[in-house]
């Protein structure tokens, strides 16, 4: 008989409570038991598949009255693999389409300024004005205090939408050149009535060849109104999730994609219960029992600048719960999640410690939200700082 599972509940104020042992469970310890393949078997760490949009940032003004705006890229399943290439150090490859003109090599170019491998990227050909293919273009802006980050996409007929089953050598990819991570997610599902499709198709051939597999669930409603709404986005999504190892999402996420209910957090989703979260996930792998962890932000939002952070994730019957950080100042959110969502899977891969996973998710999240942009300018040292409980003391 192994130790029972013990729950540590972290409160709203950030207090942790005592002790609480699960009747009838047989603990496993606090390694995370992932069977991740041999990293000198594997052409890459990670290889993420999903949109790169360019965004256009108005610093702190607003899109509406802008005369110019700031340059970047970002897309949900992108962000992941750029993190864990610029900030910890794995070899990233990312799989998406470009419209072969101007604006796809722009793309292309920052890509490659992160780091990231540019060899999969499938190019389609531009027919000058954008009838067939076009590259995505995601205006944000920040957002302050009382006014809410706002973000408006112009990614219709994209390249990228436009993928469909076959389009992709999968069996090179996981069979000839080796993955050890492959990370998806719902916006790339969302995308088309093809995307999803591809999604599945790419998972039974990372899995056939030993591949592990994340999927950040993402909800937007923009993406899905046209498209058959929540009712279609939980058909997909349902779908996907029997091919995914390591299920990632926040409380929106798990209700509208999987159709799992959080109770006890409020509409405004400024008062979050982690009890509630536990409750959620364990509905979750009962319900798709091939999920070998889970992982959740949990963000109270108080305004635009100050929100309460911290993340919690569920690993071969374990809870972890991450260092509540309320309070805590953001300068720019996009990006938080899937930062979040890096610094787990290094966490996971890596360290091979769920406990561990959780702490250098968020704290990567939380370090990703002080600068501007939706991928992350911070380094291991920072996120290995931040995570031992370093303040912020000028550091010289």
């Amino acid at each position: 008989m192994g130790d029972s599972l013990v729950l540590r509940i972290i409160d709203h104020q950030g207090h942790l409570s005592p002790s609480t042992p699960v009747v009838g469970y047989e603990g496993l310890g606090s390694m995370s038991i992932m069977n991740v393949k041999a990293k000198e078997e594997c052409a890459y760490d990670i290889l993420a598949m999903g949109e790169v949009m360019l965004r256009l940032d108005p610093g702190e003004g607003r899109i509406r009255t802008a005369r110019q705006f700031r340059a970047w890229e970002g897309g949900g399943e992108y962000n992941v693999a750029r993190g864990l290439r610029r900030c910890f150090d794995q070899r990233a490859a990312v799989v998406t389409a470009f419209a072969q003109n101007e604006v796809g090599m722009l793309m292309e170019d920052f890509m490659l300024q992160g780091g990231v491998d540019t060899s999969l990227i499938h190019w389609v050909d531009y027919d000058g004005i954008g009838r067939t293919a076009r590259n995505g273009i995601n205006f944000t802006e920040r957002g302050f205090g009382v006014r809410g980050a706002v973000g408006c996409s112009d990614r219709g007929h994209t390249a990228v939408s436009g993928l469909k089953v076959g389009d992709i050598d999968w069996e090179t990819i996981f069979g000839t050149l080796g993955v050890r991570w492959f990370h998806t997610g719902g916006i790339f599902a969302a995308l088309s009535d093809t995307t999803g499709d591809v999604v599945i198709e790419a998972a039974k051939v990372a899995k056939k060849y030993g591949t592990l597999v994340s999927y950040d669930l993402n909800y937007r409603s923009s993406l899905w109104k046209g498209f058959g709404g929540v009712e279609k986005c939980r058909e997909i999504n349902r779908e996907i999730a029997k091919y995914v190892d390591v299920m990632i999402g926040n409380e929106e996420d798990f209700t509208a994609c999987l159709g799992f209910e959080v109770e006890g957090v409020d509409e405004h989703l400024t008062d979050l219960d982690v009890r509630s979260f536990q409750n959620m996930i364990t509905q979750a792998v009962a319900a798709f029992p091939n999920l070998q962890a889970t992982a959740t932000t949990m963000r109270g939002v108080k305004s635009a600048t100050v929100n309460d952070w911290g993340a919690m994730c569920w690993c071969n019957g374990e809870f972890y719960t991450s260092t509540h950080r309320a309070n805590l100042e953001i300068m720019d959110r996009v990006g938080g999640g899937d930062s979040f969502a890096s610094g787990f899977i290094y966490g996971m891969m890596v360290l091979e410690d769920a406990k561990q996973a959780v702490e250098y998710g968020a704290a990567h999240g939380a370090l990703a939200m002080t600068t501007p942009g939706d991928t992350t300018m911070a380094s291991l040292a920072d996120v290995e700082k931040l995570v031992a409980g370093a303040g912020a003391r000028v550091d010289r």
